[in-house]
C-alpha cells in the first residue's frame, strides 16, 4: 500500500490521480460484494483492465497512441511486465501493448507506475474511443502528402476523458493512414482518415483528408463509406466529435451484436447521418480546430557509429533482411527498419535489448506496427550492418516483414474468453511451412495470412488474402477444434478494400495442408502479375469450395484431430462471456447513484470553465435519470433517443414531469445552443432539478410498494 501511495505522489496530475484512486476504490467495493460482476466489468474495462480466460488474473491493455513509443517508455513497460505480469509484451493490431496474468489488486499501482512516463490505460478497453491508430511510417513515408502523426495525437488527447465518449453503446475505432496506400486500413474503421493536398486558387496548398465512416470487421464485417473526398484539416476533429455525439445519442445499447456504428449507418444511411451531424454542429465545443503540426518532438538523428560491417555477419541473410525489412525514408540518407516479432510477443529481456539497440542505431521514437511488429526510424546507411548484427543476436532479424510469412494472429485461446480454438501455435506452424517449403514468399507482400481465435476478427482475418478463425465441430459426443477458412480480402488503397469471404470449415489440424494447397493452386494458375484478391475473384467462390471440400470431410477423422494445436488433452469448448466492451445490468438504484456522479462531474467541469463538458455531463444526468424511471416500469429502451421519447410517453401526464415543449425537446436543447457559460449554467440547473424530482419519485414509489407488501 505504501508503494502505491508513493507512486501516486509522484504523478503531480490530479485528474490521473483521481482516476487511479477511483479504480482502487471500485476494486475494494467489488471485493466487498457491493458492486456486481457485470457492473464492475464495465468500470475496469474503461481503465484498461480486461478479464482473462484464466480465473483470478487480468490482461492489462496499455494505450499507445498511433503506436508511438519512446525508448524510455519501452523500458518502463518492460519493467512493469516483469514485476506485475508474465514477463511478456504482446503487441496488438491496434498498436497497443498487452500484459497478461496481472493481479486485479495490483492494477492501480501498475497504472500509477506507467503514468510517470506519460503512458495510460484509460479507455484502452470498454465502450469508448479505443486507441487511435496510424500508419507506422507516418512522418517518414516517401509517399505521404504530409505527416498525419500530429493529427492522430491531437484526436487522442481531445477524446481522452471526453464526456461524449465515456459510455458509448460500443467501442469506436479511428485510424489515420499516411498515404493513399491505406496501410492503417481506414476502410475497416468507424472513422478513417487519408491525407490529401489540393491547391486553392492555383497558389495555396491546402491540407485535408478523405474521410470514410462505418467500417468494421467482427462477425458482420462492413466496408466503410466515403463521407468526404476532401475535408479540410481544421474540420476533422469537429466532424469526429459530431459523429460521436450522433452515435452516442442514437446507437443501439441493448443488443451488443448490433451496437457498432456500422449498423447505425446501415439504419440511417449516409444522408440521414449527415443531417444528424449538422444538428449537432451548433453545440460543438469548437467548430474549427487547427492541429499544432509541431506538437510532437522532433527526432534526434543518431550519429554514424559503426561504419564497418561486423566480421561474422551472414551476407546472404543480411541481404534478404535488407531487401524485405528496410526501406529508404522520405528523408534522404535515412532508413526505416522493420522488426518482425512472431505473434507480437516479446519477452522483457529482448524488449530491453531492443530499446538499447534503438537508442544506439535509430531515433528515439519507436513505432508499433498494425501487424504486431516494431519500426525503427532514422537509421543511417552505414549503421545498417551493425543494427542487423545486434538484432540477429537477439533473434529479431528474421526477414520477410509483412510478407506472406509474417502471419498476424490474436492470442485466442491462450488468454481470451472468446477464443474457440487455437490461433497462436498453428500460426507458428504455418510460418514454418512457408519458410521451409515456400522460402521465396518472404518477398511477397500481397498475400496476407491472418488468424483469429473466434469470429470477432481481432487477428483481422476479415481482410486476409488467406484467413482462418477459430471454430469447432460436434462429432458424436466429442468436439473437434476447427478453422473457418476465409479468402479474398485485401486493401485496394484510398479508403477502399475487400472483405474476405467464408469458404468452408475444416478440422484445425488440417490447416497446414489447406495452406499448401491454396499456395500451390495460386502459384500454378495465377495470371502474370495477378494479385491474390484478383485471382480469387476470377476463379470464384465455388471453385475454392470445390478445391477445399475434401478437407471438410469428417468421416475420416484421426485421433490427433480431436486435439487442438499446442495442447495434449482432448479438445473441449470452453468459451466464456466476452469482454470486448462492458455489458451493464441496469439496476435503478445503481443508475441513480451513477447519475449523481455525473451531476458532480457537471458541476466540477462548470466550475473549471469547461462549459461544453459540463453541458454533456448534464445531458447524461437527464438520460440516466429518465432511464432509471423507465426501468421502474420495466420499459427497456435501446437508445438514448428512445429513452427521451419513451420517458415522455410514460411520464408526460404526471404534473411533476411537465416540461415546456415536452421532455425530449427540453433535453435536446443540448444541440440547439452554443456551449456558452450562460446556457451551461441553466442546463446544469435544470438537470439538477430533474434528478431531485426523479429521486423523490423513486423514494415515493418504493414507499408505496413497501406499504402494499405489508
Amino acid at each position: 500500500m505504501q508503494s502505491f501511495r508513493t507512486e501516486l505522489e509522484n504523478l503531480h496530475n490530479p485528474i490521473v490521480e483521481r482516476d487511479i484512486i477511483d479504480l482502487e476504490k471500485k476494486i475494494k467495493l467489488y471485493r466487498d460484494g457491493k458492486i456486481d460482476d457485470d457492473k464492475f466489468r464495465s468500470l475496469r474495462l474503461v481503465c484498461g483492465v480486461y478479464g482473462q480466460r484464466q480465473s483470478g488474473v487480468q490482461m492489462v491493455r496499455i494505450k499507445i497512441p498511433f503506436g508511438r513509443l519512446s525508448v524510455k517508455q519501452l523500458l518502463t513497460i518492460s519493467d512493469i511486465a516483469e514485476e506485475y505480469g508474465s514477463g511478456n509484451l504482446h503487441a496488438t493490431t491496434r498498436q497497443d501493448i498487452q500484459i497478461h496474468y496481472v493481479s486485479l489488486e495490483r492494477t492501480p499501482e501498475l497504472w500509477a507506475r506507467l503514468e510517470r512516463d506519460d503512458i495510460t490505460l484509460r479507455e484502452a478497453c470498454g465502450n469508448t474511443v479505443r486507441n487511435i491508430t496510424a500508419s507506422s511510417t507516418a512522418g517518414i513515408d516517401p509517399k505521404e502528402p504530409f505527416d498525419v502523426s500530429p493529427y492522430a495525437y491531437e484526436l487522442f488527447r481531445y477524446f481522452l476523458r471526453n464526456p461524449i465518449c465515456q459510455e458509448l453503446g460500443r467501442k469506436f475505432k479511428i485510424a489515420f493512414s499516411s498515404s493513399e496506400e491505406d496501410t492503417a486500413f481506414a476502410f475497416i474503421h468507424d472513422i478513417g482518415f487519408i491525407p490529401k493536398l489540393k491547391n486553392e486558387n492555383g497558389k495555396k496548398e491546402v491540407r485535408g483528408f478523405k474521410v470514410v465512416i462505418g467500417g468494421g470487421l467482427g462477425s458482420y464485417p462492413h466496408l466503410a463509406q466515403t463521407a468526404f473526398d476532401f475535408l479540410e484539416e481544421q474540420h476533422i476533429l469537429p466532424y469526429a466529435e459530431a459523429l460521436l455525439r450522433v452515435f452516442d445519442r442514437y446507437g443501439e445499447r441493448k443488443n451488443r451484436q448490433k451496437a457498432r456504428m456500422k449498423f447505425l449507418l446501415d439504419q440511417f444511411g449516409l444522408e440521414k447521418m449527415r443531417e444528424l451531424i449538422r444538428e449537432e454542429w451548433k453545440a460543438l465545443k469548437v467548430k474549427e480546430y487547427l492541429v499544432d503540426r509541431d506538437i510532437l518532438p522532433t527526432s534526434l538523428i543518431p550519429e554514424s557509429i559503426n561504419p564497418k560491417t561486423p566480421a561474422n555477419i551472414n551476407e546472404r541473410q543480411f541481404k534478404r533482411w535488407r531487401e524485405t525489412n528496410v526501406f529508404e525514408q522520405k528523408q534522404k540518407g535515412f532508413y526505416g527498419v522493420y522488426v518482425r516479432v512472431p505473434l507480437g510477443n516479446l519477452d522483457v529481456k529482448r524488449a530491453r535489448l531492443l530499446a538499447q539497440i534503438a537508442k544506439t542505431y535509430a531515433s528515439e521514437g519507436i513505432r508499433i506496427t498494425v501487424n504486431q511488429g516494431y519500426l525503427l526510424k532514422f537509421v543511417r546507411l552505414d549503421n545498417l550492418p551493425g543494427l542487423y548484427h545486434s538484432l540477429d543476436d537477439i533473434s529479431l532479424a528474421d526477414p520477410g516483414f509483412d510478407s506472406t510469412n509474417d502471419i498476424t494472429a490474436c492470442p485466442g485461446t491462450d488468454t481470451c474468453n472468446l477464443g474457440i480454438s487455437d490461433s497462436t501455435s498453428i500460426s507458428l506452424d504455418l510460418e514454418k511451412v512457408i519458410s521451409q517449403e515456400y522460402p521465396d514468399l518472404i518477398y511477397n507482400n500481397n498475400i496476407k495470412i491472418k488468424i483469429s481465435g473466434c469470429p470477432n476478427s481481432c487477428g483481422q482475418h476479415g481482410l486476409a488474402s488467406i484467413g482462418f478463425h477459430g471454430s469447432s465441430f460436434k462429432v458424436g459426443n466429442y468436439s473437434v477444434p476447427a478453422l473457418q477458412v476465409v479468402l479474398g480480402g485485401g486493401q485496394l488503397g484510398n479508403g477502399e478494400g475487400l472483405l474476405s469471404e467464408k469458404i468452408t470449415k475444416i478440422p484445425s489440424k488440417r490447416g497446414p495442408d489447406v495452406l499448401r494447397l491454396l499456395l500451390d493452386d495460386y502459384i500454378e494458375n495465377q495470371g502474370e502479375g495477378e494479385y491474390y484478391e484478383n485471382y480469387y475473384r476470377r476463379q470464384g467462390k465455388e471453385y475454392f469450395n470445390a478445391l477445399l471440400k475434401p478437407f471438410a470431410n469428417l468421416t475420416n477423422l484421426v485421433p490427433n484431430d480431436y486435439i487442438d494445436w499446442g495442447h495434449t488433452e482432448q479438445f473441449a469448448l470452453k468459451t466464456k462471456v466476452g469482454e470486448c466492451a462492458g455489458v451493464i445490468i441496469d439496476l435503478v438504484a445503481t443508475l441513480l447513484c451513477e447519475t449523481e456522479e455525473k451531476l458532480r462531474w457537471a458541476k466540477e467541469t462548470f466550475d473549471n470553465g469547461h462549459f461544453a463538458d459540463a453541458i454533456y455531463h448534464s445531458y447524461n444526468v437527464f438520460v440516466n435519470g429518465a432511464k432509471a424511471m423507465l426501468l421502474k416500469k420495466d420499459v427497456i429502451v435501446n437508445t438514448q433517443n428512445g429513452i427521451l421519447r419513451d420517458f415522455e410517453t410514460q411520464y408526460g401526464g404526471e404534473s411533476r414531469f411537465q416540461f415546456p415543449e415536452g421532455f425530449k425537446e427540453f433535453v435536446l436543447r443540448i444541440n440547439k445552443n452554443e456551449p456558452t457559460k450562460e446556457f451551461a449554467k441553466h442546463y446544469l440547473h435544470d438537470a439538477e432539478q430533474f434528478l431531485e424530482t426523479v429521486k423523490s419519485a423513486h423514494t415515493a414509489t418504493d414507499k408505496v410498494e413497501t406499504e402494499a407488501r405489508i
